[in-house]
This record gives structure tokens, C-alpha cells and sequence, in this order.
């Protein structure tokens, strides 16, 4: 059963106001995870308190940073099934998580925080995790 959506609204705008674009479907997923698609930052979103407090104010504070992925996006635990579903085959060497970040590169995983990561630090720690990836995948990959 699916999260409904006025429960959820605000907790997707915690992303959206940053610019991250919303995967609902499979073939949202697809597009942006195709072959060549560069790189691309993937966060499952959740209810959980830890995605609240810790994972989507990371997001924030990580892409104000000079290297950051080409896009950057969501799915929603419990809401996008399908666009979950497609994001954790693609994920399919990590155990399921949610919340979870994982930066793409082409359409293939280079990093990845899973929850039990997440939970156990405070946003801006997250943060500068997310940005030393950036500075390894994402700046060399524009030049």
C-alpha cells in the first residue's frame, strides 16, 4: 500500500526546492539512468526520521558544492513503487535501504550511503561524504 500523498507532499518538497527532479516511474527512471547519462545522484526518500533530519538536508548542503552531479533526483520509498523497484535492480550489489543515496555514473552505481550510514551521522557530515564523491566522480567525469 502506498504512503498518501498530502502525508508525503512536504517531505518530496524537501528535495524538490533543491532542484532534485522527482522518478515515478520505471521509465523515469530509465531516462535518467540511461547509457551516457552522465552522473547522477539517485536518493530513495522515506517517512523515517533519519531522512528528515539528516539525508535531504545533506542533499541541500551537498549540492551547493562547485562539483556536483549532472542531475540529481528521487524516488520515494513506500510511494513510487515501481520507480523504487527499478532504482534497487539497478542497485542490485547493495542491500535494499531506505533512506539511501547512491551517485551514478552512466547508468552504473560508484558510490553509495545506505541507511545505517546516514542514521548514524548528522547532516553536514553527510554532506562533505557526498561531496568528496562528487569531487572523484563528478569533476572528472566534465573534463
Amino acid at each position: 500500500m502506498r504512503y498518501p500523498e498530502p502525508l508525503i507532499a512536504p517531505m518530496r518538497q524537501d528535495l524538490t526546492q533543491y532542484g532534485v527532479q522527482e522518478l515515478r516511474s520505471r521509465e523515469d527512471v530509465d531516462r535518467v539512468l540511461g547509457p551516457n547519462s552522465g552522473t547522477v545522484l539517485v536518493v530513495i526518500n522515506s517517512v523515517c526520521g533519519c531522512a528528515a533530519g539528516k539525508a535531504r538536508p545533506a542533499i541541500g548542503m551537498a549540492l551547493q558544492h562547485a562539483s556536483k552531479p549532472d542531475i540529481a533526483a528521487t524516488v520515494f520509498a513506500g510511494a513510487d513503487l515501481d520507480a523504487v523497484a527499478r532504482v534497487r535492480e539497478l542497485l542490485a550489489a547493495y542491500p535494499p535501504s531506505s533512506p539511501s543515496i547512491a551517485l551514478f555514473e552512466d547508468g552504473k552505481p560508484v558510490y553509495m550511503l545506505h541507511r545505517h550510514q546516514i542514521e548514524s551521522r548528522e547532516a553536514p557530515e553527510i554532506a562533505k561524504m557526498l561531496t568528496r564523491a562528487f569531487d572523484q566522480h563528478c569533476a572528472t567525469a566534465k573534463q
